[in-house]
């Protein structure tokens, strides 16, 4: 079928538009890793725009050479991998069970769980909770916290009720299988799509977290890389206030300055392609069960 001259136009516009969101969406980060291997004193002038300009590693050298970035990085994957199977082994049997209308109290059970979406204790209640269930400064506190998501649950609920048939669950009852039997031998396997998103959207969560340990982690061991990027940043910050010139000429003692000021500016740039790194990286073995998972509810039969 030929394409009218109006739908012609639409296209036009339709994908210029895409192309734009996309540019929009995309050259930060392009800029953050052109800024981070480019000179600092062209970064600070405005001159890096789609090229890097001199080439220069002395910021990832100085992250790389601090021990705490590796710790922080391995804490976080700890955090990551073992918070977000946490989360998977909560949330989906409770999505299953509440995916049965039959359920005694489903309706009840669902308004409690979406209650707790909109009213929190705030964070001193918070904390005094996880005070007195002994959980403050522990190697597993992150782990912990946050394990189940309402609204994960919520999304996977709708999953089980929209996309897997009652009849499927019949059948095997009928054969003689177990409640537990239909969830390992009929639900799980056919929830691929929903894990998919849900394990992406919790581990990003849990990667970039760094609120909860800056509230209950004190000991560094235990810090996670974006409370170490965070600290790295004050750090940095810090000594330029507090750097000892006194005994430097003028033109050293600026020469000194402006240097801890490019390099504090360009570790900022490669601390957030540090910690993005990851994700960017794991993101595209999931795209494909992502993609069909996020269209959940949307399509039927």
């Amino acid at each position: 079928m030929r394409k009218s001259k109006g739908d012609k136009v639409f296209d036009y516009v339709n994908t210029a538009l895409l192309l734009l969101v996309a540019a929009i969406m995309i050259y930060p980060l392009y800029f953050t890793i052109i800024a981070s291997v480019s000179e600092p004193r062209y970064v600070s002038l405005g001159e890096v725009v789609l090229l890097p300009k001199g080439f220069w590693l002395d910021a990832y050298t100085n992250v790389f050479n601090n021990v705490l970035i590796w710790r922080g990085y391995l804490n976080s994957i700890i955090y990551t991998v073992f918070g977000t199977l946490l989360s998977l082994a909560i949330t989906i049997p409770a999505a299953y069970a509440l995916s049965k209308r039959w359920l005694k109290g489903h309706t009840l059970l669902s308004w409690y769980f979406l209650t707790t979406m909109f009213v929190s204790g705030g964070l001193i209640p918070t904390y005094l909770l996880v005070r007195d269930l002994n959980l403050l400064n522990k190697p597993y506190t992150l782990i912990v916290l946050g394990a189940f998501s309402v609204f994960s649950m919520i999304i996977s609920r709708i999953f089980y009720q929209t996309n897997v048939p009652e009849e499927l669950y019949e059948a095997a009852r009928i054969d003689g299988c177990s409640e537990f039997g239909q969830f390992f031998r009929i639900a799980l396997p056919l929830s691929t799509p929903i894990i998919a998103v849900m394990a992406l959207f919790t581990a990003v969560g849990k990667w970039n977290d760094f609120f909860s340990a800056l509230i209950f982690l004190s000991n560094p061991r235990y810090s996670p890389l974006q409370l170490v990027l965070r600290n790295i940043l004050i750090q940095n910050q810090l000594a330029i206030v507090s750097l000892n010139l006194g005994v430097l000429s003028t033109d050293d003692r600026a020469l000194a300055l402006m240097r801890q000021r490019y390099l504090a500016e360009a570790m900022k740039y490669s601390l957030i392609f540090i910690a993005s790194a990851p994700l960017l990286i794991a993101y595209p073995f999931v795209q494909k069960h992502f993609v069909k998972g996020v269209l959940i509810g949307s399509l039927k039969g």
